[in-house]
């Protein structure tokens, strides 16, 4: 059986991110990442690897030469190779899960892909199901337990307000996990080793055949958040500031 995980290397959120206007100034990027979600993926593939026996752990991502990164942290965690989809071109979610079905169908027929269940540059929160879509898979998000039967994935979604909901999804199927699902392993020193020596394959976008390959989605801007200026504390007894309070929310905040 082979499972692909979809990963992605996105800036590491510690460190001092600069928009340009329409993304992220990458050159002012001090250090990147692979994204937090996808070690949750990486992590329940490699558990179901062990637990399972004859299955292969194939990694998969997207980008230019810097992304060979997020491959040595993805194998020294237990993936058992890569393929970089290599490109400097900008793409949006549509164009991304296109170009991933494409890679993942030319290495084999997949069984079961994971992905994490947003990347948190851009928390589109789409390729998961677009790729889904285009492999004509299953698929579920938000996923806080798996288990893999004859039958399929059995897994349980997040549905908000602390409910959960149980689904079976047939193979193929595309399983988005979330924080919580499991602890991602530590890569120890030997296993970091070890994935030097993996191989990671390269593959050339345009060798790909994605279809139209036409953008779905286009950014005009993208700013910094406005820094929050704190809120008001009104001091007294509560006979004098529960009125001054109810003016505020009337005259102000105008929600009362």
């Amino acid at each position: 059986m082979k499972i692909f995980v979809c990963i992605k290397q996105v800036p590491d959120t510690e460190a001092k991110i600069a928009p340009d206007g329409a993304g992220i100034d990458e050159l002012a990027v001090e250090k990147w990442i692979l994204n937090p979600y996808d070690e949750f993926a990486v992590e329940e593939a490699v558990r179901l690897k062990e637990a399972s026996g004859d299955i292969e752990v194939v990694a998969v991502s997207l980008g230019p030469e810097r992304v060979k990164g997020v491959f040595q942290t993805a194998l020294a965690m237990g993936a058992d190779r890569g393929i970089h989809i290599v490109t400097n071109d900008p793409l949006d979610p549509a164009q991304v899960a296109e170009a991933l079905a494409a890679a993942v169908t030319d290495d084999g027929l997949p069984q079961l892909i994971f992905t994490g269940t947003v990347a948190i540059d851009d928390c589109a929160n789409q390729v998961h199901l677009r790729l889904a879509h285009n492999l004509g898979a299953s698929a579920a998000i938000n996923v806080s337990s798996f288990s893999w039967t004859d039958e399929g994935a059995e897994v349980f979604s997040e549905a908000g307000n602390g409910s959960r909901n149980r689904l079976l999804l047939k193979a193929p199927a595309v399983v988005a996990v979330t924080r919580g699902i499991n602890k991602p392993r530590y890569p120890t020193l030997p296993n970091i080793m070890k994935a030097k020596k993996k191989e990671v394959r390269r593959i050339e976008l345009d060798a790909l055949e994605t279809g139209s390959g036409s953008p779905a989605v286009e950014i005009t801007a993208i700013e910094a958040p406005e820094e929050f200026t704190g809120g008001t504390i009104l001091e007294g007894e509560s006979a004098d500031t529960v009125p001054e309070l109810v003016d505020r929310l009337h005259n102000e905040v105008r929600i009362v």
